[in-house]
């Protein structure tokens, strides 16, 4: 089974600010490295991390960031 993937708006922003694609935030949840902070998920890829929650069926992306 494969979750739905939801975005907020601030984490589409983001995205296109950073040139960061729906396919690359995929690949960051399936295979990044994982971490939680304060009940999130922190998935880090190649160089960006996604942070994310996961709600019943769906993952909802809250932003994207550049890793430091």
């Amino acid at each position: 089974m494969t979750r739905r993937v939801l975005y907020s708006r601030h984490a589409r922003q983001r995205m296109i600010l950073r040139g960061i694609s729906e396919r690359e935030v995929d690949e960051a949840i399936r295979k990044g490295t994982k971490r939680t902070q304060d009940g999130k998920i922190m998935a880090s890829y190649m160089y960006f991390e996604v942070v994310y929650v996961v709600r019943g069926e769906a993952i909802r992306v809250i932003t994207v960031q550049f890793r430091w």
